[in-house]
């Protein structure tokens, strides 16, 4: 592809911004990253939205499941730092992923909003172009956790535009207890055992929002969860953002679904 034709491609996501909204993210008062320090991000475009992912294999990126709403995902970009810059040697494009959405995800109660990708071809890892190796087991962050969250979504609540660079902001856990009291979420929708609530240090806001979602959860240096949904208004102290936990349940199934189809 043309440098012309990649810079159209991808900066498509920036208009379908400006005129969709999704349940996904924005990095509220974050800061730009160092170019490619995070080599497993991946910026998903669908013909409706663009939102996140995670590169856990050569062949398969982890995203959020509400992502196909609409349309499903056509374009994979890898690589990518700044979305408007034309020089694409460290860029690596995959076209029309296979698609499997969790076989339980509900888009009312927001459970299982997980989704993996399998590419059209592996990427060739480089510099620039990493996977994230899931782990066995990964432990449920307590309230206080201090975790990162990164992507290209728009950066505040006025303008629906998205970042032209990768941005990442630290998010605190909140305790589920607190984050379905009356205060919070009230229970609407519920969070369970498979999600995480996790937003302001309660001194200055940080959260995810439109643009982001299916981005990673990270929390010291591992990748915990994907991000799922949050209030319209983001930013709010006390709506802070949900992300569903990879659990040793989710994990089995990330990786059933990923050996199961290898074998095909």
């Amino acid at each position: 592809m043309s440098c012309l034709g990649a810079f159209t491609g991808l900066f498509s996501c920036m208009v379908l911004l400006i005129v969709h909204s999704s349940d996904g993210s924005e990095i509220i008062n974050g800061k730009e990253v160092k170019p490619h320090s995070l080599p497993y991000m991946a910026l998903l475009q669908s013909l409706t939205q663009c939102c996140g992912g995670i590169l856990i294999d050569k062949s398969w990126v982890l995203t959020a499941a509400h992502c196909m709403k609409g349309s499903k995902i056509k374009t994979v970009w890898l690589g990518v730092h700044s979305i408007k810059a034309k020089n694409e040697n460290s860029r690596q494009v995959r076209k029309d992923p296979m698609h499997f959405p969790h076989p339980n995800y509900d888009s009312a109660t927001k459970v299982n909003d997980i989704m993996l990708l399998k590419l059209d071809e592996s990427v060739i890892e480089t510099e620039t172009v990493k996977y994230l190796k899931l782990g066995d087991a990964i432990k449920d962050p307590a309230a206080g956790t201090s975790c990162m969250v990164a992507g290209w979504g728009q950066t505040n609540n006025s303008v629906m535009k998205m970042s032209d660079v990768l941005m990442s902001v630290n998010v605190t856990v909140v305790d589920r207890v607190k984050c379905n009291s009356v205060e919070y979420y009230n229970r609407h929708p519920v969070i369970t055992s498979g999600m995480i609530c996790a937003g302001s240090d309660g001194q200055n806001e940080a959260d995810t929002c439109v643009g982001d979602s299916g981005g990673p959860l990270v929390c010291s240096g591992g990748l915990v969860g994907v991000t799922s949904f949050g209030p319209k208004v983001c930013g709010q102290a006390k709506k802070p953002g949900v992300y569903m936990y990879l659990t040793v349940k989710q994990l089995s199934w990330i990786k059933d679904t990923m050996k199961k189809s290898d074998i095909k």
